[in-house]
């Protein structure tokens, strides 16, 4: 069995076929497999710094154009990539997998102990530093899902943390704890199971009760409420960090009718009767190339303290919806006023790496807006 956690019976037999793939420590000195020119760069990393920057990446090279001392943890969502891990743990930052599973498919107890081996055991084979579960299903409160992504989440992390030392278990969730997307989790259980919880506090406008306008990925006010209602489910709010985006959205008006007042196409999302689903998500770099050249050029909306552009293709205006420097350096004070655990981002991808003044700038700049100490 795993150290220190018992398993019933009908898991005795699992736990011997897939026990055996967990391979023991190496002796110190050899790490057999390791991809890295030393082999120290291979062991997993321990301890935490004070202040937490969890960055996805979503596959490619552009890693290479990081800042490196800007980040602590970085996610993995694209193919595995030695180069990277190797690089990261010399920059002593953490690499941890990509957890995402159908919860139907972890309600019964062998089949969530198989998955939880499997990724275990992946990382393990990778090198990696942890994991970080990213599910995102909308569940009924205190039905089978609810209990079963409850456990999930706890055991994982006990696995992870006894298989792996020091490694790290983070779990995405919603920019609020109100049920988002019909995601009515047991946050204050998971957040005591887990390292922490990664807050998505972008893809606001998923559900949108009220009227149908383009609005801010990212409002300020939402993501300041969003932040005060996990603290006040007594969650310590060192157990937060705090997602950004740097993305916006893309909104064809059905009607402008002036600067702001953007009609939308109805397009439901999980009960609402309008999402920003009607848009498209837009990286900042493309949003850099084409901010100029658009009829307005950029506008700074007071209330949600977020930028927004407008153009013309053929017929119909269009309004962008984005984050900028001003508007992310406004949302990762919050983290400094809560003294949550830190700041993240989806996903580190969507920057101009490319040399030049007109794209090294804005590059930097957004980089340097995760730090507001």
């Amino acid at each position: 069995m795993l150290r220190g956690l018992p398993l019933p019976p009908s898991l005795l037999c699992l736990w011997a076929t897939w026990g055996s793939a967990l391979s023991p420590p190496a002796a110190p000195g050899l790490v057999p497999g390791c991809p890295c020119p030393n082999p120290a760069l291979c062991r997993p990393l321990f301890g935490h710094s004070q202040r937490e920057v969890f960055v996805f990446d979503v596959g490619g090279k552009d890693w290479k154009h990081y800042d490196w001392s800007r980040m602590t943890t970085i996610a993995t969502f694209g193919s595995y990539d030695p180069e990277l891990l190797c690089h990261a743990h010399a920059n002593e930052v953490r690499v941890v997998l990509k957890g995402d599973v159908p919860i139907r498919d972890v309600v019964d107890q062998i089949n969530r102990t198989a998955w939880i081996l499997d990724k275990v055991n992946l990382a393990k084979s990778q090198f990696m530093d942890g994991i970080n579960l990213d599910l995102e299903e909308a569940v009924v409160y205190q039905s089978v899902e609810y209990f079963a992504l409850t456990k999930l989440v706890k055991e994982t992390t006990d696995i992870f943390h006894r298989e792996i030392p020091g490694s790290q278990v983070t779990f995405d969730v919603a920019w609020s704890p109100d049920c988002i997307d019909g995601r009515c989790y047991d946050y204050v259980a998971i957040a005591n199971s887990c390292d922490f919880l990664f807050v998505m506090s972008y893809d606001v406008q998923s559900q949108m009760w009220d009227d149908c306008t383009a609005k801010a990925n990212a409002p300020y006010y939402q993501t300041l409420s969003g932040v005060e209602a996990y603290i006040k489910l007594n969650i310590d709010s060192r157990k937060l960090v705090l997602g950004v985006p740097w993305y916006g959205y893309d909104y064809p008006c059905m009607q402008l009718f002036e600067a702001g007042r953007c009609t939308l196409r109805s397009v439901p999302f999980r009960g609402a009767p309008c999402s920003d689903a009607v848009g498209k998500q837009i990286p900042y770099k493309e949003i850099m190339q084409h901010v100029n050249q658009s009829i307005t050029g950029r506008i700074w909306d007071v209330d949600q303290k977020s930028p927004y552009y407008i153009y013309q293709l053929n017929n119909t205006y269009h309004e962008v919806w984005y984050d900028d420097p001003q508007s992310i350096f406004m949302k990762t004070l919050i983290s400094k006023k809560f003294n949550l655990r830190g700041v993240g981002v989806w996903n580190a991808n969507l920057l101009d790496y490319s040399k030049g003044a007109s794209t090294e700038k804005p590059t930097e700049e957004m980089w340097n807006a995760l730090w507001p100490f």
